[in-house]
């Protein structure tokens, strides 16, 4: 019985496997001598490539400058930015050192290129932004952009090793968003922002080595054929270099995103605390309020807080994590008194009441107006018998009344 069990048990996992296997196994679909070939004819830019790639980044510049996020979708499809840096991860992976000098190369005039037109753009551009949000979203980097750019250059190193290709380059460059942040950065040059310059600039490259990076492995793993080793010593180094520039590029974005989830977590504990906590005092109500990374202004109308109501509402506020420190009271009393807010209230309910009986009266007048001469019409429509038979009823109540 015991030997039937086991029987059984070998049978099913032999059956998980070969299910497992036929589902997510890579080498029968893939074609790397292909795709290598592929790979390095993509990171040449030069004649229709540069000029493809000037239109697209002046096209996501527009969009940005507009806030419009169709547009610059429609630029990531055009532009051809990925050659390069799948060309890096590709060189890196199969210790072609030749090929990783030409990927870093065009990477460069890649970057050149796309600063000249987002900044040449931007200093010509007469549309100036009030709120530029979508140039705001590419200056602060977090973890969620590099898990962004791995898994797209995952997909994105898979497609091209693949030996029938659809749709999927396209969609990968949409999702690491090469283009906008090298825009951004143009706009920071064009406006001398530093804070824009190097935050997308950072962002960029968080997407170009994590791409380069997802690209590595998986030409790893897919063992595409590799150049003559140059011995163990040379290929430690440039393993540790490889290491230690991609823990460079981590760390801070670890550290943004940290912040940025703090700041979410502090916004969304204003907010639930002012939802149930719009009355500061007697005769005091917070009326508006904003939120600046860790930092809350709140409006208050109405009298003064007294040093005890100030006291209490700020205890309020530390129930719900947010420090005195993190906040601050504007007060608008608009110079009156209570009593002459009261007597100004009042008389704005007093003129109030009078306009509403005035409305009222007018509208009296117009009913009665409109009977009489709905009246007038109806005895100008009436038919002669209708008229002689309201005469004789006329009559016949006259007599009865006499």
């Amino acid at each position: 019985m015991r030997e039937i069990m086991q029987n059984m048990e070998n049978g099913i996992w032999s059956y998980l496997k070969i299910l497992f296997k036929r589902y997510v196994y890579l080498f029968d679909d893939v074609d790397t001598e292909d795709a290598a070939e592929r790979i390095k004819g993509a990171i040449w830019f030069r004649g229709p490539n540069v000029w493809i790639l000037a239109f697209a980044i002046v096209l996501a510049s527009v969009g940005l400058n507009v806030n419009s996020t169709a547009v610059i979708i429609g630029a990531m499809l055009v532009s051809p930015l990925m050659g390069p840096i799948i060309g890096t991860g590709l060189a890196l992976g199969t210790n072609d050192m030749d090929l990783l000098k030409s990927a870093a190369k065009n990477l460069l005039v890649m970057v050149v290129i796309s600063l000249l037109a987002s900044t040449i753009y931007f200093i010509l551009s007469p549309l100036a932004l009030v709120n530029p949000t979508e140039l705001e979203a590419r200056t602060s980097p977090t973890i969620y952009d590099v898990l962004i750019a791995f898994f797209g250059g995952m997909a994105g190193i898979l497609e091209n090793s693949r030996k029938e290709r659809g749709t999927v380059l396209s969609g990968v460059a949409i999702a690491t968003a090469l283009m906008p942040p090298l825009c951004t950065a143009g706009y920071g040059l064009a406006h001398a922002n530093m804070h824009f310059f190097l935050g997308a600039l950072y962002l960029f490259l968080i997407n170009s080595v994590f791409i380069a990076l997802a690209t590595f492995l998986m030409v790893r793993y897919l063992n595409f054929r590799k150049m003559t080793d140059k011995g163990p010593e040379i290929t430690r180094r440039r393993k540790q270099a490889a290491s230690a520039i991609f823990i460079l590029f981590l760390i801070p974005s670890i550290w943004s995103a940290f912040n940025l989830i703090r700041e979410n977590n502090f916004a969304r504990n204003v907010q639930v605390f002012l939802e149930n906590n719009r009355v500061a005092g007697p005769h005091s109500y917070v009326y508006d309020f904003t939120v600046k990374g860790r930092h809350a202004t709140i409006d208050i109308a109405g009298d003064p807080l007294t040093d005890s109501l100030r006291t209490v509402y700020l205890d309020k506020l530390g129930q719900f994590g947010i420090k005195e420190k993190n906040v601050t009271i504007r007060e608008h009393t608009f110079g009156l008194s209570q009593e002459q807010m009261s007597s100004m209230i009042n008389e704005i309910y007093t003129r109030t009441d009078l306009e509403l009986a005035r409305n009222a009266a007018i509208l009296d007048s117009v009913e009665v107006r409109l009977n009489a001469l709905q009246a007038r019409l109806d005895s100008l429509t009436a038919s002669p018998a209708d008229s002689l038979t309201a005469r004789s009823d006329s009559l016949n109540l006259s007599k009865l009344n006499n």
